[in-house]
């Protein structure tokens, strides 16, 4: 096959398997951000991604507050997208490169889930002040947290809000350092 349908074959799987690793990484952040599960966003994440975990969780109950099946689910999924795309381009890797270039992936995963929030948020805020919908609710709970601690180092200024500005300067400056982690370059 030449390289180029090779490419685009891996940008397709790569990017179906990187939204619903998206949605199976809200439905395990949404609960420790006090995410309301009556909000019908939340229950469409749960909808979609109850067929996968729900099986899973019979068998391994979560731990603490981390559901543990979500995340095995997601650490699964990411897994075979790697092993997918180094059978597509022929390569070939040991079981423990594939396994932390899987955990490096789902942490850039998260934050850059992270970041595209703020991004929306800041978006939203210019075009709808105040307004309300369920997606805005998740949008505020997955980021009201991280800008916090941006809002207390520096408050708004004449009604101009930095903090997100901040927040995706620092959260891509550990998106670099947790990059240099992965140990296979895709």
């Amino acid at each position: 096959m030449p390289s180029n349908v090779i490419d685009a074959l891996v940008f397709i799987i790569n990017a179906v398997a990187q939204l619903y690793l998206f949605v199976l990484l809200l439905r395990l952040l949404l609960p420790w951000l006090g995410v309301d599960f009556r909000n019908p966003i939340s229950q469409a994440i749960l909808k979609i991604t109850s067929p996968v975990v729900v099986p899973l969780r019979r068998i391994i109950p979560p731990v603490g507050r981390i559901d543990s099946a979500t995340l095995l689910v997601a650490f699964i999924i990411q897994y075979l997208l790697i092993l997918a795309i180094l059978l597509l381009y022929g390569r070939t890797a040991g079981v423990l490169a594939i396994a932390l270039t899987t955990v490096v992936d789902l942490v850039l995963l998260t934050l850059r889930l992270f970041v595209f929030a703020i991004i929306i948020r800041v978006i939203l805020s210019w075009l709808a002040p105040g307004g309300y919908n369920p997606a805005l609710a998740i949008i505020h709970a997955l980021t009201d947290r991280v800008l916090l601690p941006f809002r207390r180092i520096l408050p708004p200024l004449g009604g101009l809000d930095l903090s997100p500005l901040l927040a995706i300067i620092l959260i891509t400056a550990v998106t670099i350092v947790v990059a240099g982690f992965k140990p296979l370059p895709f």
